[in-house]
């Protein structure tokens, strides 16, 4: 909360970049809405693939990976998990199933976010919901293997009233709406991570909070494009900007705006792919669409089949799922793999939008 506690100071002068971000992003915000009452059904397309990723790339980003039918299974069909790793990113799913539902409802609590975390866990066996008992500081592995701490957070005997004070003082910043609502959640992710309240998830948990926080102030971007997914993509540039921003935060001389200028670039980007998928998307028929849009979601090298088209392109004819297969393939985008009854395709790994 380093940085809620001297808002003003923090946010006295915002840079002209950020002001221009903040400018795109509003305006994005408001061709949303429009776009949510013309095209309804190229939005819950957008949302099941923007599901789908949001899940896999905020636990790749920690490490946890697992196969991409299998993240697919878990995601859609609401499998099983087999193991930690899929045990994980079924939690994951849990958690941000429930802010697409219920966000508006969900007070900005530190309760809110023990039952995120414990909901999180869910699926592992471990207990969550709990704030970290221990030490966990942010350590960097050095050639040879040696490890340096990198950023010392809060003591865990802290966590609970600075959890409780970042809270207070963020609704407090929204109430009174003297700075921006984006600069406002932008800092509290900030402060979160500095805190490091639990043991493990600190950093899935920022996202998913992300996505609570923007819902609360009527961004909805990330129903449809995965914020997550960019994140990764980014990661260099992420660790980099928080590292940045960290330096200083115990003693409140840290600078929060290159934590900032990246958490805004990022919205930038998200409302960017939203607009593009919406109008490219839009241009064409609707079974189409779904079929390019599935294709364009699965990873280089994932292989399918017609019946997993199927099941995406809404009553779909095969010789119309066969057309516009075909006319992948012809752009290099898939590629055929087998015969007959095994017949499926490729995912290219070639350079390209399916789009």
């Amino acid at each position: 909360m380093r940085t809620l506690e001297r808002l003003d100071e923090k946010l006295g002068l915002v840079p002209g970049v950020a002001v221009t971000q903040l400018g795109a992003i509003d305006a994005s915000q408001g061709r949303e809405d429009l776009f949510v009452q013309q095209r309804p059904a190229v939005l819950e397309r957008l949302t099941h693939v923007a599901r789908i990723q949001s899940a896999e790339s905020s636990n790749a980003i920690e490490g946890i990976v697992a196969p991409a039918a299998r993240i697919r299974a878990l995601i859609d069909e609401g499998a099983e998990p087999q193991n930690r790793s899929e045990a994980e990113i079924a939690g994951y799913r849990a958690v941000l199933d429930l802010v697409h539902r219920s966000a508006p409802g969900m007070p900005l609590t530190p309760e809110v976010v023990l039952q995120m975390h414990r909901d999180l866990y869910g699926f592992t066996g471990i207990p969550g919901g709990r704030w970290k008992g221990v030490e966990n500081h942010i350590e960097e592995v050095l050639p040879g293997g040696t490890r340096r701490i990198v950023f010392r957070t809060v003591p865990a005997a802290a966590v609970p009233d600075q959890m409780r004070d970042l809270h207070g003082l963020t609704r407090s910043a929204l109430a009174e709406g003297r700075h921006h609502r984006l600069l406002v959640t932008g800092t509290y992710v900030l402060d979160f991570l500095c805190i490091h309240p639990f043991l493990d998830g600190n950093g899935r948990m920022s996202r998913l909070l992300t996505l609570l926080m923007l819902y609360r102030a009527g961004y909805g971007v990330g129903r449809y494009v995965s914020v997550e997914r960019i994140i990764e993509q980014t990661k260099d540039s992420y660790y980099a900007a928080l590292r940045a921003s960290s330096d200083g935060w115990h003693t409140g001389e840290h600078d929060p705006w290159p934590w900032l200028g990246y958490f805004l670039g990022t919205l930038v980007a998200a409302y960017g792919e939203f607009e593009q998928r919406v109008g490219m998307l839009g241009a064409r028929g609707a079974k189409t669409e779904a079929i390019a849009e599935f294709v364009a979601s699965l990873p280089a090298g994932h292989v399918f089949r017609v019946a997993d088209v199927r099941r995406i392109a809404g009553g779909a004819s095969d010789s119309h799922i066969s057309k516009v297969l075909a006319g992948l393939r012809a752009r290099g985008l898939i590629e055929p793999r087998g015969r007959g009854r095994g017949a499926a395709w490729e995912r290219s790994d070639l350079p390209g939008d399916v789009a």
